[in-house]
């Protein structure tokens, strides 16, 4: 089959800045959550997706075909970017209503589907009203509808969770799920690593312009897991433990920092989990908290950064 999308060695450099490094990736239809930290190149590599700019090594192929220049793919794909809406004085009704006619729709069909997309996101008790009257969520949400109105095979959205409330990112995760289900293909680009777990998609991990990592969350977490890992553990034996986990060969490095509390650099994390329940138990230490520094999205990112750099 196909790929949707295919990168084949792709750089892209704004004069001496390096926007996205030596990619290359296939990608069948699905989910897909391009997770990274601001600043990372996530931008940088939907623009080279849609074809708004051109890489400056390598190929990129959408649905078999270079997107640069290529209007016919635009109906194919819907954008939900991060920039705001630039017309204040424009209804969300008129803005979507013109959009999906630039998709090549006769104005009666455009309007139609700018209304039913402004019902799916349940903004079409406010679509007369100009855009500027908008809180910022109810701007997210324009946005959106002129990204599905035209009713494209692949929904591309930049951070699409920013501005909204505690009700609107539910609702936005739960039109999501929906979206996937129907069959329909999502890249939902973020740096907040829960609100694109919640979507449940494969990930793909991007940070300082180089693909670090891809696949399910599962596979993610296995790489982690596999990799040097810093864990803390409270417990009622804190020198007991450490004494036992060093018999094990299961520490690579480890400080005592309290009666009750250990910090450990581990080989592998998955290893030491594996085992720390039977060591516990053969021996009566109760833990009371173990906390992992992989827990954090920085720390993921610098784990696969050493693991993408060879150090670990």
């Amino acid at each position: 089959m196909e790929p949707m999308i295919e990168l084949e060695g792709v750089t892209k450099l704004y004069r001496t800045v390096l926007g996205v490094n030596d990619i290359s990736l296939q990608l069948q239809s699905g989910a897909f959550g391009l997770l990274g930290p601001n600043g990372s190149g996530k931008t940088t590599l939907i623009n080279l997706i849609l074809g708004q700019i051109r890489p400056t090594l390598g190929t990129v192929r959408l649905f078999g075909k270079s997107p640069w220049k290529n209007d016919r793919l635009t109906r194919r794909i819907g954008l939900c970017p991060t920039v705001e809406i630039a017309y204040p004085n424009v209804s969300a009704k008129e803005w979507v209503t013109f959009l999906v006619q630039m998709h090549g729709f006769a104005l009666p069909a455009a309007k139609q589907a700018a209304c039913r997309a402004l019902e799916l996101v349940k903004l079409d008790h406010a679509m007369d009203r100009p855009i500027g009257t908008y809180s910022l969520g109810m701007r997210q949400r324009a946005k959106l509808a002129q990204a599905i109105a035209h009713d494209p095979d692949l929904l591309i959205l930049d951070e699409p969770f920013n501005g909204l409330d505690p009700v609107g990112r539910f609702e936005m995760t739960e039109f999501l799920r929906n979206w996937v289900r129907d069959g329909k293909s999502l890249i939902l680009a973020s740096h907040i690593l829960y609100e694109v777990e919640a979507v449940h998609p494969a990930f793909l991990l991007i940070s300082g312009g180089r693909l670090l990592a891809s696949g399910t969350p599962q596979e993610v977490r296995q790489i982690l897991a596999d990799s040097p890992s810093e864990v803390v553990v409270h417990c009622n034996q804190a020198s007991r433990l450490a004494s036992l986990l060093c018999e094990q060969n299961l520490v690579q490095k480890l400080n005592i920092l309290a009666d009750q509390q250990i910090r450990i650099v581990t080989p592998s994390a998955a290893k030491l989990f594996e085992q720390l329940p039977g060591i516990c138990q053969q021996h009566g230490i109760v833990i009371d908290q173990l906390t992992s520094e992989n827990e954090s999205l920085q720390s993921l990112f610098a784990t696969l950064m050493r693991i993408h750099r060879g150090e670990t």
